[in-house]
């Protein structure tokens, strides 16, 4: 093993552990919250309702799936949209998409002082939550505005520990109080709830599947996304199933339906200041598990001391996820240029995280109303995966002849289109259920359609005055570079073979990036004959080798302090796919190393074709670091 390969301490570019770990730290961690909001409307009939939106979420998972490894990109149901239809659509899923995280930060931040109320009990009152939250997100923003860095082992550890808690709280539940009879006890079709409520309560359940869009906007950080994107998915899909299927049929258990102020309801629906656990489910779920004494007390302070720590990185999750999103809508002028600027001390999209993150988050949760904001949060999701479905289906009439790597199951072919089964359904269910919303919410319709009102308006305002462009032409922003020196660049893509002149390129893309703190991509291509699949199984050592190129790319990274994230990707032509990622990142240079050459035997070709091929296509600078005969 090589010198710089010893050096190598923590590998940062994310595979199947890290991405499943990521999204199932945010969806894991919406049990915590989304037990109480869903019974406020379920009532006895919450174990179905988290089934049939388990239901809605899988045919949404195999959706971003295929989107995510077609385009892997930030921008989630934004950017299908925007290869599928145009900017105008893009726009309109990204701003559903800016709700969905504004939500997601308001009630994770809400509800960690009250699994922090077995500290201090008027954490569980307002205003004293209100407090708690909003101070959660105001140290949160200012810490991503300074620069943390997430752990993906830390978050992988969490995520086991948090699922480890919920099965064990599962197998508690069914040796101790599971009742199949107080369960049909608690059921009252048409009454508690009414088809009303449960019809709702539907898009409401779905908030316990938050964080899907989470991998997508991982997608540009995931080594080989053709295998680790559907693998984390399906993992999610599964542990989820394990938890949401189970979990609430213990709860209904515990804490039954029945008559409180003379109208049938459950502890878990009701609020703190009526006895209730609706802010608090899983802690009212362990004061009922049927255990007492020392053992209670134990388990109280580790479910709250655990609750609150997965709710506080749920939060943080969902700020980073609102700077992205911003960052992705001001790169493709769909908002202000401002919120695309970099803080000049720690380069990092301050004005986004403090405007979007911070204030309007805050000003949401202010009201300390779950139900409201269970309501608000359905409203952007069901949008938002709507027309990530419907794009999903145009891609496939649009583009009905273009190979894929990852197709995602079942579909029917018609007229010579393979029409995805799960997409169709999945943009109906998802459709009716945010059309549910509209009608039977009359708050959150409202302010629902004044946020995407307010969206829209302020879109067509800017592209009509400042960008000049029609509000479906798609506009990229111009890349900035530094006014001091030519040559410094934060976004460097960095092609890498077997073959010293790659050592060098990426050594020098490091000096280039080094002085900014700027971040590289080192990518390789595997070049698949067309007799094959895309994704077929390669005979040998061939994957090993990539990711053995990509480490040692890391190490060198480690050795000048730079962020190396690596990158393999399946393609036809190498020249093509270097392109292609250079145009879906918006890289600022492209530093490759070129083969040696004999000018004399090769009349036309300096460097090669993969790299001459790059230099006439690129969308952005390229440097090419030659071999001495090259040049």
């Amino acid at each position: 093993m090589s010198r710089r390969r010893r050096q190598q301490r923590l590998e940062r570019v994310l595979g199947t552990p890290a991405l499943f770990a990521t999204a199932y730290g945010n969806v894991g961690s919406s049990i915590y919250y989304a037990l109480g909001v869903t019974a406020v409307f379920a009532l006895g009939l919450t174990p179905l309702v988290f089934l049939i939106a388990g239901v809605f979420f899988s045919a949404t998972a195999l959706t971003y799936a295929e989107g995510t490894v077609r385009y892997p990109e930030a921008g989630g149901s934004s950017s299908f949209a925007r290869h599928a239809f145009n900017e105008l659509a893009s726009f309109g899923a990204a701003w559903a998409q800016m709700l969905n995280y504004i939500i997601t930060i308001a009630i994770s931040a809400f509800f960690v002082p009250h699994y922090l109320s077995i500290f201090w009990g008027p954490l569980k009152q307002n205003p004293w939550d209100v407090i708690g939250g909003s101070l959660v997100i105001v140290v949160l923003v200012l810490l991503n505005v300074v620069g943390i860095q997430e752990s993906a082992r830390l978050n992988i550890f969490l995520a086991l520990i948090d699922f480890g808690t919920q099965l064990l709280l599962v197998l508690l539940g069914f040796a101790l109080i599971f009742s199949p009879e107080t369960l049909h006890a608690n059921v009252h079709w048409g009454t508690a709830p009414t088809w009303s409520q449960f019809f709702l309560a539907i898009p409401v359940g779905m908030i316990a599947y938050t964080g899907i869009e989470t991998v997508s906007n991982l997608a540009e950080e995931t080594r080989d996304p053709v295998k680790s994107i559907p693998r984390s998915i399906g993992l999610v899909a599964v542990a989820v199933y394990a938890i949401y299927f189970t979990l609430p049929l213990i709860a209904l258990s515990a804490l039954p339906v029945h008559i409180i102020d003379g109208k049938e309801t459950t502890l878990l629906a009701l609020p703190p200041e009526k006895h209730g656990f609706q802010n608090d489910p899983v802690l009212g779920l362990v004061e009922n598990l049927g255990i007492s004494g020392l053992s209670l007390s134990v388990l109280k302070v580790y479910v709250g001391i655990l609750a609150a720590t997965i709710l506080f990185i749920a939060t943080n999750a969902g700020i980073i996820g609102a700077s992205r999103i911003t960052y992705s809508m001001a790169t493709y002028r769909q908002l202000p240029e401002v919120f695309r600027r970099l803080h000049p001390k720690y380069k990092t999209p301050w004005l986004s995280l403090l405007v979007f993150a911070g204030f309007v988050s805050i000003l949401v949760l202010l009201p300390g109303q779950t139900k409201f904001l269970g309501t608000m949060y359905s409203f952007g999701a069901m949008l938002s995966f709507t027309i990530a479905h419907a794009a999903i289906v145009q891609l496939r009439r649009r583009y009905r002849d273009e190979e894929l790597a990852f197709r995602a199951r079942p579909n029917v072919r018609v007229g010579g289109i393979d029409w995805p089964l799960f997409a169709v359904f999945g943009g109906i269910a998802t459709g009716l259920a945010w059309l549910v919303v509209v009608v039977q919410s009359p708050g959150t319709r409202y302010a629902g359609l004044g946020w995407l009102i307010l969206g829209f308006g302020i879109y067509a305002l800017y592209r009509r005055r400042v960008v000049h462009a029609s509000l479906t032409e798609t506009v990229r922003a111009p890349v900035v570079i530094g006014p001091a020196i030519a040559l410094e660049y934060r976004n460097v893509l960095v092609p890498v073979v077997w073959r010293r002149e790659s050592e060098a390129a990426v050594d020098l893309a490091c000096r280039l990036a080094a002085e900014r703190g700027g971040s590289i991509v080192a990518l390789t291509v595997i070049e698949i004959p067309l007799e094959l699949p895309l994704d077929a199984t390669l005979p040998g050592k061939t994957e090993p080798k990539a990711h053995d190129l990509l480490d040692e790319a890391r190490a060198i990274g480690d050795a000048y302090g730079v962020d190396v994230v690596g990158r393999l990707v399946r393609a036809r032509r190498a020249g093509r796919a270097i392109v292609d990622e250079a145009e879906r990142r918006n890289s600022e240079i492209i530093v490759m190393g070129a083969p040696r050459r004999d000018v004399h035997r090769r009349r036309g070709r300096i460097f090669g074709g993969t790299v001459d091929f790059v230099l006439k296509n690129a969308p952005c600078r390229v440097m090419v670091a030659a071999a001495r005969r090259a040049a």
